[in-house]
């Protein structure tokens, strides 16, 4: 691979490019999902290619290609040159681009069980399993389950003098229950964290463990007392918070939005560059951690597309909006001396762009559990998993719900709700946060379907965090 990546850089640069990478990448994926007692859906394929991006005339071009050959990448790289001469006229000014030092590594996601080798019986046994104990519950009229299995191998090199490679394998599985009655239909879900980590991460004894759970709330949902609307105190389990995360601090801070360069999916940003450390995004128990490096998070590649290891760095530090995600393009446009590393793509055939990294809320410093903060809350809800959200298109005024949802008296559960969501402005949920529980309860959640981009690109990403409590937020507006 090392001669045809030299093949493909020596070309651009023979052509005019002052900067050019080339990625080859391998994907493997497999999709299986179970509807009640039948298998609905088993896509298993693999895809193979590479992408050549450069800078030519101050402008950027790109091309791809599923053919690996000698004379297919250098058409390939003779065509990105062409794209950015032709581009080189419509822009305001040449492409910037922040420094970055030759690296030459290699990335390997640890895992026990090749998921790929695991026999399809046992994966689609075990979600019919999975589904004949939810739909034996008496009152649940439904049932799915699924699995989601993905491999990358990735060889990326670039004039720089970097030379990389990765190979990450990514597995997650979820299932729900939906019961009916009373003239409306509720949903349970049961998700434990997608990790990139191999098949045994399918834990096989938890997953059928919680069937029983799962369905008796997806019953009990249905006679649940409908949510009351005002101002409740809130108390969010850490499934529940990583979307809330992903949409109100995740996006928000990408760069490439933040400077206006992503408005057509989803818009822009509030974060805007002159509020760096001048913005209050949240309390002082608010702490958001970008990790790239972490330990099964779906964002650890090792190095992004722009050739840039992975790195942790804060975003928001005791609630102040200190950093963004970035790539070297954007980095350079802030006059940042590096980029942080999250440029990716999600296919060869795609152009890396500003993603999410692991993004997770940092852990309270004191020992503090989920049973204290509900014993300190005097009229409350506790809001398990995730559910609807929308927000704004400046990520400033969102509302979420959840999957499950339990009412707080007197620093007791007393009961379940249904038609729970809950509505603020970003800053002012983030600012009511006044415990957050500490390091024991911090639980990982991956985000398999993060879409961004125009044509779309979907990308996965981990977000962490214990359980949190805020102060008096709306709740029930949709209804």
């Amino acid at each position: 691979m090392n001669d045809l990546a030299q093949l493909a850089l020596d070309a651009a640069q023979r052509l005019g490019a002052s900067f050019a990478d080339v990625r080859f990448v391998d994907y493997r994926r497999q999709f299986v999902r179970a509807e009640d007692r039948r298998i609905a859906q088993l896509l298993d394929r693999s895809d193979t290619g590479f992408g050549i991006r450069v800078i030519a005339a101050g402008a950027w071009g790109f091309a791809g290609s599923s053919l690996v050959t000698p004379d297919e990448i250098q058409r390939v790289a003779a065509e990105a040159v062409a794209i950015a001469h032709a581009a080189a006229g419509w822009t305001d000014r040449p492409v910037t681009w922040a420094p970055e030092p030759a690296h030459s590594l290699r990335f390997r996601s640890p895992y026990e069980v090749n998921p790929f080798e695991v026999p399809m019986d046992q994966k689609t046994g075990l979600l019919l399993e999975i589904n004949d104990r939810l739909l034996a519950h008496a009152g649940v009229s439904r049932a799915e389950a699924g699995l989601s299995l993905r491999r990358d191998q990735r060889f990326y090199a670039n004039t720089d003098g970097s030379v990389m490679e990765s190979d990450v394998v990514l597995t997650g599985a979820e299932y729900q229950a939906t019961a009916v009655g009373q003239g409306e239909a509720k949903t349970r879900a049961y998700n434990p964290p997608a990790l990139t980590r191999g098949y045994e991460n399918i834990d096989a004894a938890d997953l059928l463990r919680e069937t029983q759970r799962v369905a008796e709330q997806a019953v009990q949902h249905l006679s649940a007392r409908e949510c009351p609307d005002g101002y409740r105190d809130l108390i969010l389990d850490p499934h529940n918070l990583a979307l809330t995360i992903h949409e109100s601090v995740g996006h928000a801070t990408e760069l490439d939005r933040v400077l206006g360069y992503e408005e057509s999916l989803a818009g822009r940003s509030f974060a805007t560059p002159e509020k760096l450390n001048n913005l209050q995004y949240g309390s002082e128990w608010v702490t958001f951690r970008a990790d790239n490096t972490l330990p099964g998070g779906l964002a650890t590649h090792g190095f992004d597309d722009d050739g840039v290891p992975g790195q942790a760095w804060n975003i928001v530090e005791d609630g102040l909006l200190v950093d963004y995600s970035t790539g070297r393009e954007v980095a350079a446009e802030m006059g940042f001396d590096r980029s942080r590393g999250s440029c990716r793509a999600d296919h060869w055939g795609s152009i890396p762009i500003v993603r999410i990294p692991n993004l997770s809320l940092m852990p309270g410093p004191s020992p503090l559990s989920l049973d204290q903060i509900i014993s300190d809350t005097e009229d409350g809800i506790y809001i398990e998993g995730r559910g609807s959200f929308s927000i704004d298109q400046m990520r400033c005024n969102f509302q979420f719900g959840g999957d499950a949802f339990w009412e707080i008296k007197n620093g007791r559960i007393v009961g379940m709700l249904k038609n729970v969501t809950y509505q603020a402005m970003t800053t002012d949920f983030w600012g009511s946060c006044d415990a957050v529980a500490d390091r024991d309860h911090w639980v990982m959640n991956g985000i398999l379907n993060c879409g961004k981009g125009d044509p779309m690109q979907v990308a996965q990403m981990t977000h962490g965090a214990s359980p949190a409590r805020f102060r008096r937020i709306r709740v029930g507006a949709a209804r």
